[in-house]
């Protein structure tokens, strides 16, 4: 069984709310949870910030039985000090121009 702590997107429109839980990896973006770890708000507040709030020690127990956490959820936790910064990935790729040698 595949278990992965991701996000599941509640609140109405243009105002997400986003619950951090751990599910199986079958199962749907909303659909059933194991557990509810925390809470992640997007949209900046009045005092400019954006809004978490996480069970570590559950994360923690997850993370030490195999739960992989989603790209979004990595970049939460990395900022909660959880897991190290995840590596920048290089949006860029090769060019035309290497690829086409790469091809000949």
């Amino acid at each position: 069984m595949g278990v992965r702590i991701r996000l599941a997107r509640f609140g109405r429109t243009h105002a997400p709310i986003y619950r951090v839980f751990i599910a199986d990896a079958k199962f749907r973006r909303d659909g059933r949870h194991i557990e509810i770890v925390g809470k992640y708000d997007p949209v900046p507040q009045r005092d400019g910030n954006k809004h978490v709030s996480l069970n570590i020690e559950r994360i923690k127990y997850w993370l030490s039985v195999g739960a992989q956490p989603s790209d979004q959820v990595a970049k939460i936790l990395a900022q909660a000090g959880v897991l190290p910064k995840p590596p920048r990935r290089d949006h860029l790729g090769p060019t035309f121009a290497s690829s086409q040698t790469a091809m000949r």
